[in-house]
């Protein structure tokens, strides 16, 4: 049997209506058959990632000599600059484990040589901030609005490699998958974010404590291996929804290749 014929063969992940425990269940499968790739994938990313967003934290707003108003500006500007760094390549690494997932080769990931010709670096790069911005914005309006943008735009990445749209259009796209869906694209990627987060500031502390003064390094491992460990979840989880509210929408989609290839 030729490759094509074993690539129609292999079984693409089912598109009916999800629900929130089909979502994880497929999160589990697809997890577990894509690891090394995924975790891979992850190194190439997160390492020059978190170095950034370490060198964020470590930026000492408090220490500048302003007073009053400024200093409220100050805070505000610092905390937006943590978010959009806090989320900065998870929405590029989201994006490649779309390309990944929906372009797989009888349910064999690409190569990463093939990954990194395939992406669009310059659109996934521009949602990312965008993402990150609109998220630290909401935040800082009493939260609220930080999470609703954290759900309406949170598959614009995948949308942007799976449907090839522009920056714009994969926002609005997103928009329009998760209408309707609030709660499920809620309820399956928001706990996935809050506990990587919360991770994430245990790793730094423990971190710190084993290597002392050396925060920048310490900051720096952490942020890298909470990234490793819950960052692929999320970005398959992404990907999951995306597909399957692409289904939902239109009626037909890309397939999604989770599972073992049949012989």
């Amino acid at each position: 049997m030729g490759a094509e014929a074993q690539a129609a063969r292999a079984p693409a992940d089912p598109p009916g209506r999800l629900t929130v425990l089909g979502a994880y269940a497929r999160l589990g499968r697809a997890y577990l058959r894509w690891a090394r790739f995924l975790l891979l994938l992850g190194l190439i990313v997160f390492i020059p990632v978190g170095l950034v967003h370490s060198l964020a934290i470590e930026a000492d707003i408090g220490s500048l000599d302003f007073g009053g108003i400024v200093v409220l500006m100050g805070l505000a500007a610092a905390l937006v600059v943590l978010v959009v760094t806090g989320l900065l390549g998870e929405v590029f690494y989201t994006g490649a484990v779309a390309a990944s997932l929906t372009h797989a080769h009888d349910s064999r990931p690409p190569t990463l040589r093939e990954i990194a010709r395939t992406i669009d670096y310059g659109r996934l790069i521009a949602v990312d901030l965008i993402y990150g911005v609109a998220v630290a914005i909401g935040t800082l309006l009493l939260v609220v609005p930080g999470i609703l943008a954290f759900v309406w735009l949170a598959l614009a990445a995948p949308v942007i490699e799976i449907e090839r749209r522009g920056v714009r259009d994969s926002l609005r796209r997103s928009l329009q998958l998760v209408r309707g869906r609030f709660w499920l694209v809620l309820v399956v990627l928001f706990p996935i974010e809050v506990i990587g987060e919360a991770v994430t500031a245990a790793a730094t502390g423990l971190a710190h404590d084993l290597l002392g003064d050396r925060t920048l390094i310490s900051h720096w491992l952490a942020d890298v291996l909470s990234n490793l460990a819950f960052t692929p979840f999320y970005a398959v989880a992404a990907v999951i929804l995306t597909v399957a509210l692409i289904h939902e929408k239109d009626g037909s989609g890309p397939p999604l290749r989770i599972g073992p290839s049949q012989p």
